[in-house]
């Protein structure tokens, strides 16, 4: 027999807005957690067509087991799911949460449940639960959301329910003394050990320096350098993250580099993709387990806040079609389908049109790109034959991530984390980087003439003002043959920055010592990284032409790539009057470029500065 569904709808008026709210409604994990669900496990089969998934958890002595419909969501106005139960007193549940904007300020948030018991059981306990546990435990959770929205730092989401092991607290209180004294950054000291302290397992399993940055209004370099301190001196554990270019979820995890697979399969988006150190890669910290206790488990495998680039996910049957008007930051989007190659990409511009048509067709996407306003009503249209989840999701990459190829261009990783390296054989791409050569001038003659000893002591000092400025442009010195130096950098101007400093420096010593005239070459583009040596180096032709660049340079200049000339950055840098600089192009070949001729500059201080 057939049982009646109930239906419950519980209204709050929140002060925040749904912009505000919407980080912490729509964490399904943090919410189901917050409420007293237990823990879910993927069961059989765990990932279907369209992302549905089979799940299962237990709960007083009661096992449940259900296939899970992908969430549907319009960022930041309502989400929700379909549940069809294969075990347990419940036959099927469908949840919608919507949040209004209110006139006066603040959200109107209905959240309605459907739920159609499966059995006698159900029918009595669905009820009781309902009524008498979740109402008030919603109540609860939505306006601590509300508060925590409302507050300028919500980095600590949840104060209570933290567990530290014996001796824990003793400990972390002998590495903040330890901390303060290696550091200048008191009060960032004082709020990283209160993260540790009060922080959930939400956060200290998965702490993002610059997520957490970003809360408190703090340098993001300074918070990633004091994470890697911390590290060091025993208070966090490094984990670095493989991310699927697609749904952006965590595909892969390990404590070193070493660990990280070149190829990973993704179950929900059916895609093989390969380890790139510019996106797919992320440096993420965890609580060290002789601190405290950290339980890493999972609550929801779907909810919005899982694919936080998604600002739209919709469900379709063949034929269907659904208009979602929602906000739009200015920039570029794509739509796609989890059963279509491809996807049509989409522009928000301000006083762009108001609406738009997407069609998933049999034949593939329009190639054309549309245009639309920053609010504008979409058109999904289904015109296969076959249901279609639609995703419409944006370009750009979160820039709190704190990505592997930036980590590791970093002289203060280089020094605290010289062991991290990738398995042998493995080549990683790590996007663009920039990549400096230089070297001594002359320096066969200045040991002749000085002999072997105080030079090799001049040319060691040489070494600590190359490294003081390459750091202090968030540089890495990656290696020294002989005299000369390979260092990278994630953009142009700051090599740009730190070889004109260091030449500077060399040419004038403050000591009266003989002058140093530092021959330097520079060029940009994508890399790869390897284990060479021990070390974690880089290869490919950005790295060889940058060698040969620095062999065309006097010592009193720099030999500069078109791609560096051409930096915006750069650009900037070299037209400023206060710099004096004088740019002369000039063309070359270069050994080992098929005899090509290159257009290059050549970049001098004005004998006037």
């Amino acid at each position: 027999m057939g049982y009646p569904e109930f239906h419950y709808k519980w209204e709050w008026r929140l002060r925040s807005s749904p912009e505000r709210l919407w980080p912490f409604v729509a964490d399904t994990n943090r919410f189901n957690h917050d409420t007293g669900l237990p823990s879910v496990r993927h069961a059989e089969g765990a990932v279907q067509e369209n992302a549905r998934q089979n799940l299962r958890f237990s709960k007083l002595g009661v096992h449940v087991e259900w296939e899970e419909e992908p969430f549907e969501w319009v960022r930041p106005y309502l989400f929700g799911v379909h549940r069809r139960y294969n075990a347990g007193p419940v036959a099927s549940t469908r949840v919608l949460v919507e949040l209004e904007p209110l006139p006066s300020g603040g959200t109107r948030l209905v959240y309605h449940t459907w739920i159609r018991p499966k059995n006698l059981l159900g029918v009595t306990i669905v009820p009781l639960l309902m009524r008498f546990s979740y109402r008030r435990a919603f109540d609860t959770a939505f306006r601590r959301y509300d508060e925590l929205a409302m507050m300028a730092d919500h980095a600590l989401e949840q104060p209570a329910g933290v567990h530290f092991v014996p001796g824990g607290r003793a400990r972390l209180d002998a590495l903040r003394r330890g901390l303060l004294e290696r550091t200048e950054e008191p009060e960032l000291v004082a709020r990283l050990v209160e993260t540790v302290e009060k922080g959930d397992d939400f956060v200290m399993a998965r702490l993002r320096p610059y997520a957490l940055a970003d809360a408190w209004s703090m340098p993001r370099r300074k918070v990633l350098e004091l994470c890697l301190r911390a590290t060091r001196a025993g208070l966090f554990d490094l984990r670095w993250d493989l991310l699927c270019p697609l749904c952006r979820g965590v595909k892969e995890s390990g404590s070193t580099l070493e660990e990280m697979k070149q190829r990973v399969h993704c179950e929900v988006c059916n895609i093989d993709f390969a380890a790139n150190f510019d996106r797919s890669v992320e440096l993420t910290f965890r609580t060290n387990s002789t601190l405290r206790r950290v339980e890493e488990r999972t609550f929801c495998v779907g909810g919005p806040q899982l694919t936080p680039h998604i600002v739209a996910q919709q469900l379709l049957a063949p034929g269907d079609e659904r208009s979602v008007t929602l906000p739009l930051e200015a920039g570029r989007y794509r739509l796609r389908t989890l059963g279509l190659p491809g996807g049509q990409f989409l522009v928000a511009e301000p006083e762009r049109a108001e609406e738009g048509t997407l069609t998933a067709a049999r034949d593939g996407w329009s190639g054309d790109e549309l245009r639309v306003s920053l609010g504008p009503t979409l058109h999904f249209e289904n015109a296969t034959d076959a249901e279609q989840l639609f995703v419409l999701e944006r370009m750009a990459w979160s820039d709190q991530a704190s990505t592997a190829a930036e980590v590791t261009a970093l002289q203060v990783f280089r020094d605290l984390f010289s062991s991290e390296l990738l398995r042998p054989g493995e080549r990683i791409s790590v996007g663009s980087l920039t990549v400096l050569f230089t070297d001594l001038r002359d320096s066969t003659r200045f040991y002749r003439e000085i002999g072997d000893a105080p030079a090799f002591g001049r040319v060691m000092d040489h070494f600590a003002v190359l490294r003081e400025a390459i750091a202090e442009e968030d540089g890495a010195l990656v290696k020294t043959i002989g005299d000369a130096v390979m260092a990278v950098f994630r953009r142009p101007a700051p090599a740009f920055r730190a070889i004109l400093e260091a030449q500077q420096r060399l040419a004038a010593p403050s000591d009266g010592a003989s002058p140093f005239y530092l021959k330097a070459g520079m060029h940009h583009g994508p890399c790869i990284a390897v284990t060479m040596n021990d070390r974690l180096d880089y290869f490919g032709s950005v790295v060889n032409m940058a060698a040969r660049l620095e062999r065309l340079s006097s010592g009193e200049d720099i030999v500069l790539s078109d791609a560096v000339r051409q930096d915006p950055e750069v650009a900037a840098l070299l037209s400023a009057a206060e710099n004096q600089l004088i740019l002369e192009p000039f063309e070359a070949q270069l050994k080992g470029f098929d005899e090509a001729q290159f257009h290059l500059w050549r970049v001098r201080r004005s004998p006037r500065a």
